[in-house]
């Protein structure tokens, strides 16, 4: 691709601001496209353009391929940033921009459908050689092969949707009768949510971490790690608080999932940024679980430990410039946590909690970032997902972080709608939490006293 001198931003949100400052300081123009829920959203206001493509509902607007790449041709850009969500991991949207002549600035189509779906992605791991969770081969014909399987690798099991995102279409089951009705909901799920019900097995690991690699690189088959992020305080398989390095991770196995990411990047001719996932047991085994073929939610922590701006990293990528920096040159500094801020009230089974935002503060000071699209009197719709910000601290020590991010969870005041400001301090000052012997399941247990 040539120079890129303007990008359509195919997202929303805190995504979509972030991508215009990256765009502002590279010399780049927008165009920024909305919903008319976003219509009145200020980060309109700091794109060069902005092209509205549809009513509230994503599957109206966001996820209108046609739409999208009106806008794109009619603001003449010569590529499109999709964000995270919406068409930012559809190969489709990604091939139909290629046949358009528009750039995509993510990887290929092909390397994207390659990792995209999970089955194809554990085969590709396993030639790569990067371990994975002993279970089935492939997908599952049916529910007795599904028993077939579960005998032979030992109970507890997990069935996953081979096109699964987000917890959905995942089932445990301890037994027999358990996996009976494991197979039905998982496969019945998949098929809603996916229009997919494919379904595979693999053993379940207890109390595992959740450790994943940045990784990025380039069209002229560089590719490099940007270390860990541990993302285990979740609930529901949704991340909450995320930080880098991973407290409590053997330096030896950090080295050895960081190439193995590396490996399957290649593996797959990956470019541009991406996240390689894994779950550590707690004998500190580490085993693959999916690619993340985009930029990541929690991209700042990789860069506050780094230095890296992975958003222009992207762009440039994508320009088809190779990579200035060289594997040796990454050394993380100091510790970052992330904690995501959404319109939801934990008190209330985390109901969302749209509206209007009457007041908002921002913490600031030494080491604290936040990216936040919302102002004063912005009206947080009902119909995306609920993030308003990510408050994001960087500090020499774990530490010291943690201390910071209390503070500045304090200090941000949000008036109008509910957050989930109250559950991050208590999640902080939980004594697991500062020695780091939570895993993935620490926040539903800790809900559930």
């Amino acid at each position: 691709m040539s120079k890129i001198t303007k990008i359509l931003i195919a997202n929303r949100g805190e995504i979509a601001l972030r991508v215009i400052r990256a765009c502002r300081e590279l010399g780049i123009e927008t165009v920024a496209v909305y919903s008319e829920a976003d219509r009145d959203a200020p980060y309109l206001n700091l794109a060069d353009e902005a092209v509205c493509i549809g009513p509230a509902k994503a599957a109206d607007s966001y996820l209108r391929i046609d739409r999208v790449i009106s806008a794109a041709e009619i603001g003449n850009v010569q590529a499109i940033h999709p964000g995270y969500g919406f068409l930012s991991e559809n190969a489709h949207f990604a091939e139909v921009c290629r046949s358009c002549d528009i750039g995509f600035i993510g990887p290929t189509p092909e390397s994207m459908e390659r990792v995209g779906d999970k089955n194809s992605a554990r085969a590709l791991a396993r030639e790569a050689d990067v371990p994975t969770v002993p279970g089935s081969p492939g997908l599952l014909s049916g529910e007795q092969e599904a028993l077939k399987v579960a005998k032979e690798i030992g109970f507890p099991v997990l069935l996953k949707a081979t096109a699964g995102g987000g917890g959905k279409g995942m089932r445990v089951a301890a037994n027999d009768l358990a996996l009976s009705t494991a197979w039905q909901q998982a496969s019945a799920e998949a098929e809603a949510a996916f229009g997919n019900a494919g379904i595979y097995i693999e053993k379940y690991v207890e109390k595992p971490r959740h450790v994943e690699i940045q990784v990025l690189g380039d069209q002229h088959g560089t590719m490099l790690h940007l270390w860990e992020r541990d993302c285990s305080t979740q609930r529901r398989h949704q991340k909450l608080i995320e930080e880098s390095p991973s407290p409590r991770l053997p330096q030896e196995t950090r080295e050895a999932m960081t190439a193995a990411a590396v490996r399957l990047a290649k593996a797959a001719g990956y470019y541009s940024a991406g996240t390689v996932e894994f779950i550590v047991d707690q004998d500190n085994n580490f085993y693959f679980i999916e690619v993340n073929a985009r930029i990541q939610v929690e991209h700042p922590v990789s860069e506050m430990v780094t230095g890296i701006d992975l958003l222009k990293q992207q762009i440039l990528v994508a320009a088809g410039e190779k990579l200035s920096l060289k594997q040796e040159d990454i050394v993380p500094r100091g510790h970052a946590i992330e904690c995501r801020i959404n319109a939801e009230d934990p008190s209330a089974n985390f109901r969302p909690c749209p509206g209007q935002i009457e007041q908002i503060i921002a913490p600031g000071g030494f080491g604290v970032r936040f990216d936040s699209h919302v102002t004063a009197g912005y009206v947080v719709p009902p119909y995306y997902d609920s993030l308003i910000g990510k408050l994001i601290v960087h500090q020499p020590t774990r530490d010291v972080a943690i201390e910071t991010m209390t503070r500045a969870l304090r200090e941000l005041q949000v008036k109008g709608i509910a957050t989930t400001v109250p559950l991050h301090l208590d999640l902080l000052s939980h004594s697991a939490f500062h020695d780091a012997t939570i895993d993935t399941k620490f926040v539903e247990r800790l809900l559930a006293e």
